[in-house]
């Protein structure tokens, strides 16, 4: 009888979430509609190998693709993935996934085929002067005119970049690949770099991090859906009513996409029919109950 009554109330309770998953998680219902979008920008993805923007932000690049918003999502991807000599393959992949996911053109993808600076290694940092000059040169050319000598910084004269926001892993590269914290690093060096000198202006880039997560909750699957938005709604409460907002700071402290479950198939679609070469036996358990596949909450990172 309580082994009954056990399993029952688990039911319900799964139940419960899979309804709240569907009714809330819709770009239309007002839950959704609260949280913070971005509209308008200019955004580069950075990832580390060929089936990072599926397996780790799909929800991200599915959410800010959308026509109505007007963004245009860029990838850049720091390695072809060719650990297993597989790197032409791997990178015709990620711009058939990439495009099933939203991003506008194949020119929208762009793979660094670098290995002495960037190999793809379960040992290896890149390290983060490498990454942010790759950075200044793709994205900052006056910052890149300056590293190279061609050109002088002014500090009276505002930053520039043509994008105006950034994402990536954050510290801990949400599985501690150490080429994923690599990106996190080199990307907040990038940042730091283009701001040096020049005290009293706002950053034109703006840099977000994927929130990095205890195993329990990475295989929670949609579970973490719920958990997820209420810390998040609490989060937007919290900062509605805390400190004002600095000159430096551009951009909602926090963002949050919870994909509907067509999205949640699209990106499932993405790994499977794009990223052949990847579907070994445990990447099925992944994008099945991993809550990466589902949910992305980041954070705007202070630099």
């Amino acid at each position: 009888m309580s082994s009954s009554f056990n399993w029952s109330a688990l039911a319900v309770a799964i139940g419960a979430v899979f309804l709240f998953w569907t009714l809330s998680s819709t770009s239309s219902s007002p839950f959704m509609r609260s949280f913070p979008r971005l509209q308008n920008k200019r955004i580069c993805l950075l990832i580390a190998h060929p089936d990072d923007e599926a397996m780790f932000f799909a929800p991200t690049v599915l959410a800010l693709t959308r026509p109505e918003l007007g963004n245009h999502l860029k990838i850049l991807c720091f390695s072809t993935g060719d650990a297993d000599g597989l790197g032409d393959i791997r990178k015709e992949e990620l711009k058939k996934s990439a495009l099933s996911l939203g991003v506008r053109d194949e020119a929208d993808v762009f793979v660094v085929d670098d290995p002495t600076r960037f190999p793809d290694s379960m040992s290896k940092n890149w390290p983060e002067n490498d990454v942010s000059s790759l950075l200044a040169s793709a994205f900052a050319p006056e910052l890149a005119a300056t590293l190279n000598g061609t050109a002088k910084k002014d500090p009276k004269k505002a930053p520039t970049a043509t994008i105006d926001v950034l994402l990536t892993f954050d510290r801990d590269g949400v599985s501690n690949h150490p080429n994923h914290r690599s990106l996190y690093h080199g990307a907040v060096n990038f940042i730091q770099i283009l701001m040096k000198g020049k005290e009293g202006f706002a950053s034109p880039v703006t840099l977000y991090t994927l929130t990095s997560l205890p195993i329990w909750r990475k295989y929670a699957g949609v579970l973490d859906a719920p958990m997820t938005m209420l810390q998040g709604a609490w989060s937007n409460l919290i900062s509605a009513f805390g400190s004002k907002r600095t000159g430096s700071e551009t951009g909602p402290k926090r963002l949050l996409f919870v994909s509907s479950i067509q999205e949640w198939m699209t990106a499932q679609s993405a790994m499977v029919n794009g990223h052949k070469s990847q579907m070994v036996w445990f990447r099925w358990g992944w994008i099945t109950i991993g809550r990466y596949m589902t949910v992305n909450d980041l954070k705007r990172e202070k630099v």
